[in-house]
């Protein structure tokens, strides 16, 4: 994925949390996740962060905190699979093309 490619995706997960009005909270990394709304919210509040990442070129960070991103929105039933992996594919290759 190329980094103007990362911050669409970013932008696209930014607008679900806001249109949902789910907040920004940084989650105690030392809990257990306690439930679906303050894992979207750290998620949520994960973006600006990732936003960071990739204009300082840390790639790797920002793949690795995608993954975790999607893996919650995943687990807490709001994106299917498939959605998942089309978000990450440029528009040519998408699944439903």
């Amino acid at each position: 994925m190329t980094p103007e490619k990362v911050d669409k995706v970013i932008e696209t997960y930014r607008q679900l949390f806001v249109e949902r009005n789910i907040g920004k909270l940084d989650y105690p990394h030392d809990d257990l996740f306690d439930g679906e709304v303050r894992g979207l919210e750290h998620c949520h509040g994960m973006l600006d962060k990732m936003v960071e990442f990739v204009h300082e070129g840390r790639m790797e960070k920002v793949f690795r905190w995608l993954g975790f991103v999607q893996g919650v929105l995943w687990a807490t039933r709001v994106y299917p699979l498939t959605d998942l992996k089309d978000h990450n594919r440029p528009p040519e290759k998408r699944s439903d093309q």
